[in-house]
């Protein structure tokens, strides 16, 4: 046995134990948690900002950790497939309260002026295309989707994700207004982990062996 297998197979042992329905348990505490901190001044001078900002984080969080669950089986042999829809589906959950917020607490419903502003300002037409990406993706993270799609192209649609997270790490750095360490890395990340996704087409390589 291999020095990865020793560390790996305990946690994929234990992953098989694991319900998924616990990822959504876990993942939905933060919420009511930031909350009240935003209500009780635990963040700052402009807690709806923080706030907003945090439920945006932990989406692309999530995104970023779906991403990373195919190259962790392929490269190290760490399986958690089985949470991948769970971890989706609560990325979709904390993007609607992240533009919830916005819409209720930051733009006090002002439709005209969230119109105008989706149009106007680049950093919110990215977040808005991002959000609007991730919507066909959630209502069919269902078994019935993939039967009635057919698993070929329901997986063939699901690559949307990858446009989406990267939309959501360009959205991220335009928020902050100015260049940020944390906002960089996590696009980076990103376009680390669809690298690894890259495979050269059958032709390519041929055309490279043959040269």
């Amino acid at each position: 046995m291999s020095a990865l297998s020793k560390f790996v197979d305990p946690i994929n042992s234990f992953a098989r134990k694991v319900p998924t329905w616990l990822v959504y348990i876990l993942y939905s505490l933060p919420i009511p948690y930031l909350f009240w901190l935003a209500q009780t001044g635990g963040m700052g001078v402009e807690p709806i900002n923080a706030l907003e900002r945090e439920m945006g984080e932990i989406t692309l969080q999530l995104l970023i950790i779906g991403l990373a669950i195919t190259p962790a089986r392929k490269y190290l042999g760490l399986n958690l497939l089985k949470f991948r829809r769970a971890i989706g589906v609560m990325a979709f959950f904390y993007v609607v309260v992240h533009l919830g917020i916005w819409v209720l607490l930051d733009m006090n419903l002002r439709w005209g002026q969230m119109w105008a502003d989706i149009w106007k300002r680049p950093y919110i037409t990215i977040g808005m295309a991002a959000f609007l990406g991730m919507i066909p993706l959630a209502v069919t993270s269902n078994n019935w989707s993939v039967r009635k799609l057919g698993a070929a192209s329901w997986r063939k649609m699901h690559k949307l994700v990858y446009p989406i997270a990267v939309l959501g790490a360009v959205h991220f750095i335009m928020v902050q207004k100015v260049w940020e360490v944390e906002p960089l890395l996590y696009l980076t990340v990103i376009l680390g982990l669809l690298a690894l996704r890259y495979k050269p087409s059958q032709k390519a390589s041929g055309v490279s062996a043959n040269g």
